[in-house]
C-alpha cells in the first residue's frame, strides 16, 4: 500500500525546471563573502550559523508513519522521490539543516558544467598540496604543474572526492574562491534551497563544521537539477575512471566513493559525503523497470564506511517494492 507520506514537491523544484545559467554579479550577504582563515571568520561563521532560524517542522502526515515504511534506517535525516513527477515517498527531518560533507561538490560540479568550456584545460596549482594537506583532505592525487581538462577535473572531483580538483576548478571558475563559492550560493538561491549555505567548494569544515549545510529536501532539489546534465549523469554513474600518461599529465586512476554503484542494480548515482559532523551522507538515484527514485540519507552512524549506502540501498529496496503493493 502506498503510504500517506506521498505528496509533491512542485513548489520545491518549480524553478530548476527554468535551468540556464547562473548571474552573480557580487557575493549575498553570507559567508562565502569572508575569508575562510583566520579568528575573524571562525567568529563569523559561529555567529552565523547560531544566528540562523531554524525552519519550521512539516506536518507529519496524517495517520503518523506506515507500517512499510523502510526498516533498520538509521540516518538521522532523508527524503526519497519519485524523479519523474517529484512525489514524495519517504522522509525524515525533510528541513532540517546539517552539514552535508562532500555532497556539496554536487553544486560546485552544476556551477561549472553550467559555465561551460569542458574542453578548456587547467593547469594544477601549486597550492593544491597544503590545501589538502591542511585539512586532511581527499584528493584525487593531483600533480601540481599537470594540465588537464575540465571535465577530467570534474571526474577527479565527483569521484575518488578529490578536494584538491575542486579547489583548482574553484580558482579558475570564480575566478578565486570567493567568487566561486558566490556563485554556489547564488545558483542555490536560484533552485529555491533556502536552507542551504555553503563555505567551502567541497564540503571541507571551515571555518566550522556547521558552516556549510543543507536540508534533505534541499538536497533533493540540487540531485534533480544536476542529473539533468548528461555530463554530470555520466560521471556519476560510473565505477572507475582513467586517464593515461600523456603530454602535460601524469597517469590518473580513480574509483566511485559511492558504494551503490556496481553492487546495487540500477544505481546511478550521486555523491558521498563525511565529515566528523555530518557523519555519512548520500545523494543517490537508481532506475528499475522504468521507474527512477532520487533521494538523500544525512548523518548515517559511522557503522563502517558503507553505512551510507547501506541506508540508500535500505530506502531504495523500499521504495521499488511500493510498485508491487
Amino acid at each position: 500500500m502506498r503510504i500517506a507520506v506521498r505528496m509533491t514537491v512542485t513548489a520545491l523544484v518549480g524553478c530548476l525546471l527554468a535551468g540556464g545559467a547562473v548571474g552573480c554579479s557580487a557575493p549575498p550577504k553570507s559567508l562565502a563573502g569572508v575569508s575562510v582563515r583566520g579568528a575573524a571568520a571562525r567568529a563569523d561563521a559561529r555567529a552565523a550559523w547560531a544566528a540562523r532560524a531554524k525552519p519550521t517542522p512539516r506536518p507529519a502526515p496524517s495517520g503518523g508513519p506506515a507500517a512499510g515504511a523502510p526498516s533498520g534506517v538509521k540516518a538521522r535525516g532523508g527524503v526519497l522521490a519519485n524523479a519523474a513527477t517529484g512525489s514524495l515517498l519517504w522522509s525524515r527531518d525533510l528541513d532540517t539543516e546539517r552539514p552535508i560533507g562532500s555532497i556539496t561538490k554536487v553544486m560546485a560540479a552544476l556551477v561549472v558544467i553550467r559555465a561551460g568550456n569542458l574542453g578548456r584545460q587547467i593547469q594544477v596549482p601549486k597550492a593544491v598540496i597544503p590545501y589538502v594537506d591542511k585539512y586532511g583532505a581527499d584528493s584525487a592525487g593531483l600533480h601540481p604543474g599537470d594540465r588537464l581538462t575540465v571535465q577530467q577535473l570534474l571526474e577527479a572531483m565527483l569521484l575518488p572526492s578529490g578536494c584538491d580538483a575542486a579547489y583548482t576548478l574553484a580558482i579558475a571558475y570564480g575566478p578565486g574562491m570567493p567568487a566561486f563559492l558566490a556563485k554556489m550560493n547564488a545558483t542555490a538561491q536560484q533552485l529555491g534551497m533556502m536552507h542551504t549555505h555553503f563555505t567551502s567548494p567541497d564540503g571541507l569544515p571551515y571555518p566550522t563544521e556547521f558552516s556549510t549545510f543543507s536540508t534533505p529536501a534541499d538536497l533533493l532539489t540540487l540531485g534533480l537539477a544536476a542529473m539533468k546534465s548528461p555530463v554530470f549523469r555520466s560521471i556519476v554513474a560510473q565505477h572507475i575512471y582513467q586517464i593515461p600518461k600523456g603530454p602535460g599529465h601524469h597517469h590518473y586512476w580513480w574509483q566511485n566513493t559511492n558504494d551503490l554503484i556496481g553492487s546495487y542494480p540500477g544505481a546511478d548515482g550521486i555523491k558521498t559525503g563525511y565529515t566528523a559532523a555530518a557523519l555519512h551522507c548520500l545523494l543517490f538515484e537508481a532506475s528499475r523497470g522504468g521507474l527512477t527514485l532520487i533521494g538523500d540519507v544525512l548523518g548515517s552512524p559511522a557503522t563502517g564506511p558503507a553505512s551510507g549506502a547501506d541506508a540508500a540501498a535500505r530506502v531504495l529496496s523500499w521504495g521499488f517494492s511500493l510498485r508491487q503493493a
